[in-house]
């Protein structure tokens, strides 16, 4: 995908808004015990997030490894974001998958508050870096 600076980063802010949406369903999910939809809310909203400062590079992964790969390559090698940000989306990945495919229940209200607060915690760093990307 081919972009002009402008246009990746109105791109950028409306993936980081869905994010920040994402996450605010996540909670209200939480409160309401449906710990599973938590569970997927704050995944996909730790996915846009990572994918608002991916496109800042040009980069537009199509696969859920690939959002990894390309963190990993373009934003935790070069420091812009902490190692522990990959760590922690391997994890609400590895939940998200668990709870929309497992055929059995492995969830829990510990499991969905855990992701809810990595979530809002890697949303915060990721979107202080996406901004000095920014600037």
């Amino acid at each position: 995908m081919t972009l002009e600076p402008q246009d990746k980063k109105a791109l950028s802010a409306v993936r980081m808004a869905k994010a920040y949406e994402f996450l605010e369903d996540a909670r209200a999910n939480l409160k309401e015990g449906r710990y599973k939809t938590a569970i997927n809310r704050s995944y996909y909203a730790a996915l846009s997030a990572a994918r608002a400062i991916l496109i800042l590079d040009g980069a537009n992964p199509e696969t859920h490894e690939g959002v990894i790969t390309m963190l990993s390559l373009r934003f935790i090698k070069p420091a812009l974001l902490p190692v522990e940000s990959v760590k922690r989306f391997k994890v609400l990945l590895s939940r998200r998958t668990d709870v929309d495919y497992g055929d059995f229940e492995t969830t829990n209200k510990a499991d969905a508050e855990d992701s809810v607060k990595i979530t809002a915690e890697m949303l915060e760093v990721i979107d202080k870096a996406r901004q000095k990307v920014m600037t």
